[in-house]
Formats: C-alpha cells, structure tokens, sequence
C-alpha cells in the first residue's frame, strides 16, 4: 500500500503568524494532535504539535535547569528554550525541519521515517504543497481493517475512495479527519463524530457511492463539553466477541 490510499486528505493547517491560543482551540475544536504550518502562497514551513506545547510558562512547566548544565550548553540553548516557552506566535515554537513523504511513498518506508524520526505524523506533499497527510492513527486503522486481506487496493479501489471522500467533504457534517480505506469494494470509515446523526449520514453517503459493496463503520464519537470518547457500535461489538 501507499501513502495515498491510507491518508488524510483533509488537512488542518495554520499560518506562521497564527498565535499559540489558536492555534491550541484548533486542536482541541478538531480533535487533532498536529498541524502542519503553511506560508501564505500554500508552501509548507512546519508542523506543530501537542509536544510543542507541553514546556510553556502559563502553566509553570518551562525548563529548569541547574547552574553547570546551562553552563555546559552554553546561553543559545537557554534562549532558544526562553522563546518555546513564551512565544506567542506558531513559527516561535513549531518544528521547521520537517521529513515529508509523498503520495507513492510506501507503508514500509512511511513507518521506518517515522521510527527513525520519532515523529508520529508525516505530511504528504506534492511538490511543496500539502495534499495529505498520515499519522500513526492512519497505520492503525489500515492495520485494524485489512489485515486478514492480502492484496492491495486496486484502481478501483482507490476512485471508489476519492469519490467517497468528495463526497462527503460537500457535506457540513463531514467527520472531523476523515480517512476512508477501501478494498475489494468493502469501505473502512474512521473519523470523529459530534453528532450521532452525523454517523448514519456517512454511512449513507458512503453506501450511494458506484462500486462500494459494504461499508464498515469504525468512526469514533467524542463530546465536545467533556471530551469523553466513544468507539464505534461495530468495533466495540468486534472488541467483545475477541
């Protein structure tokens, strides 16, 4: 498989300028963990993730270090740490040296650059556009639906999966980063919900779509005031009968 067939291609991204309180309400409004960081002609220029904002000085966490360690790496380092603490704007605190992948990089290397970078999501580009991207959620959910299958998606597949997520992207009740996942016909669904309506509706969706023979369900509901999270009826009906 590649990284095509398994990717998000509804990507979140922000500008360099976006402050850290936004940009913090984005990842919490869209149930994401990551955004990757584009300039104003589209070009992406970083990534930002929860990570970057666990050292911060609202909440007390910045660095201490003694006296013979800031000595040791010497006063760059304690001004780099002073900026990632107390920046205001995304491009003081996001990561600018990002390994990117592309739509035929294979799961095999998409795994490898993510061990080898300990980085838990890859943006896909073509050329320096962002056009998707794949998280480790991503592996997971093509580990959990096909892995009793052997052969890769075909052709067919893959414009089954383009016409599924066209489709539902028209649509103001579009499960928060969508990825759709189909084989043989057979259409994997995973995603986040608000609204349970919202999961007969990509059901729906999916199923009037040319060629697809059946649809599984795996998106998962999360309530916005709480954040309580809830797998799909299907999967949690899969986890009891294992």
């Amino acid at each position: 498989m590649r990284a095509h067939q398994i990717m998000t291609r509804s990507v979140i991204s922000v500008n360099p300028d976006t402050s850290i309180v936004e940009a913090a309400n984005i990842m919490l409004k869209r149930h994401v963990s990551g955004l990757t960081v584009v300039d104003d002609t589209g070009k992406l220029v970083g990534v930002v993730s929860e990570g970057d904002f666990i050292r911060r000085s609202e909440i007390g966490t910045g660095r201490k270090r003694g006296r013979w360690l800031r000595f040791i790496l010497g006063p760059g380092k304690s001004a780099s740490d002073f900026v990632h603490e107390h920046g205001r704007k995304v491009a003081e605190v996001m990561t600018a040296s990002v390994v990117t992948i592309t739509e035929d990089t294979a799961l095999a290397e998409i795994v490898d650059f993510m061990e080898r970078n300990n980085v838990k999501r890859l943006p896909v580009v073509r050329g320096d556009k962002v056009v998707g991207i794949v998280s480790r959620a991503n592996l997971l959910q093509a580990v959990a639906g096909l892995a009793r299958d052997v052969r890769d998606p075909t052709a067919d597949d893959d414009h089954i999966r383009n016409r599924i997520i066209d489709t539902m992207e028209k649509n103001d009740w579009c499960p928060f980063g969508l990825n759709v996942i189909v084989r043989d016909g057979i259409a994997h669904l995973s995603g986040v919900i608000t609204e349970e309506r919202t999961r007969q509706a990509a059901i729906v969706a999916a199923e009037n779509v040319e060629g697809v023979k059946k649809v599984h369900d795996h998106l998962c509901w999360v309530d916005t005031m709480s954040g309580i999270y809830l797998n799909s009826p299907e999967d949690d009906e899969l986890a009891k009968a294992s």
